[in-house]
């Protein structure tokens, strides 16, 4: 079983892949992608694959950021359970466009078949860190004291920039909670 956590953002969403037949539930044991629209991101390292993507405006935006998932889990070829983050409900700025982006995904996990469950951001902030409302530098110290991998210095990220490192995290929590605790019922 091929257990997916995406964190579905508009500027650097990513995806934690782990398949339960490779042992542990850890970073190695995981394969993470993203995009990005900073070129200095399009990288890989270890088993995280960076992808640096353009769009004319706002919909060709939705369709490749959601091809990108779904093609990524259609090439598994087997079985998998997906979980994506819910909305925030403290969310400011764009909201619609982000609910417009994570509409076009689940439409496309429909057409597909790709049966998902939705995780509240703060289920997964509660199962990482011990707090519903931890901030991304609790989710990122934890992280790198369960994992013993820093990916701001892989990254080549300062300490005040949060994308895609944060986004990084995110999905790996996504997928572990969906591997611990996930029944998938769509």
């Amino acid at each position: 079983m091929i257990y997916a956590g995406i964190d579905y953002s508009m500027t650097a969403p990513a995806m934690c892949l782990y398949n339960d037949t490779v042992g542990e539930f850890k970073f190695e044991n995981c394969k993470l992608h993203y995009l990005t629209q900073l070129k200095k991101y399009d990288v890989s390292f270890k088993n995280v694959n960076g992808q640096y993507f353009e769009y004319k405006n706002e919909m060709e935006r939705y369709d490749i950021i959601s091809s990108f998932f779904i093609d990524r889990i259609l090439e598994l070829d087997e079985e998998t359970k997906v979980f994506i983050e819910g909305y925030s409900m403290g969310s400011k700025g764009r909201v619609f466009n982000i609910a417009e982006n994570t509409g076009v995904l689940k439409y496309r996990f429909w057409n597909f078949q790709i049966d998902f469950e939705t995780i509240a951001p703060t289920v997964i902030k509660k199962f990482a860190t011990g707090k519903g409302n931890s901030n991304k530098e609790q989710m990122q110290l934890v992280f790198e004291q369960e994992n013993s991998i820093r990916l701001k210095d892989e990254l080549n990220m300062t300490e005040k920039q949060w994308n895609p490192s944060s986004d990084l995290i995110d999905a790996y929590y996504i997928c572990k909670y969906g591997y611990q605790n996930g029944q998938n019922n769509g």
